[in-house]
């Protein structure tokens, strides 16, 4: 068996450090998990997952010059299928449809555009976003206009 990066291998975990696991692979070689490469969750210890002698199977995700084989466990599972798997990362501020006070515009069609017409609506795009940062950024220091 030819030991090539893809490839999807038995092994047998040899030792644990903090910062991986060693398996022994097929034809006498071994190669190293690295902690990040053991679940998809995070994983603090990676003795929550592994124990040495477990048997385990992996995928090799690089052989680099020096002839060290890396291997990966998460890589090698197969994906999880549901509908509650994957969850969108939401945006940390959520700017408004509409700026405050106007009432929405329909976005004209850019290719009807002009140049002066597209800078002008730059401009006001930018302003009206600085201007939220500024307000969210002022509340967050608490500094105020003192007259």
């Amino acid at each position: 068996m030819d030991l090539a990066v893809g490839s999807i291998v038995d092994g047998k975990v040899t030792g644990i450090t903090k910062f991986g696991a060693f398996v022994a692979l097929p034809e006498g070689k071994s190669g190293m998990v690295h902690i990040s490469e053991v679940a998809s969750s995070f994983v603090n210890d990676i003795k929550d997952f592994l124990q040495e002698g477990q048997e385990v199977k992996v995928k090799i995700i690089g052989i680099d010059q020096a002839g060290r084989i890396n291997l990966s466990i998460k890589k090698a599972q197969a994906p999880q299928q549901g509908p509650g798997n994957f969850v969108p990362r939401q945006p940390r501020f959520s700017r408004p449809s509409a700026p405050r006070g106007r009432a929405a515009q329909p976005p004209k069609d850019p290719a009807s555009m002009t140049f002066e017409d597209k800078l002008k609506a730059f401009m006001s795009d930018s302003e009206t976003r600085q201007a939220d940062v500024r307000h969210a950024t002022d509340r967050k220091n608490g500094s105020r206009r003192r007259k």
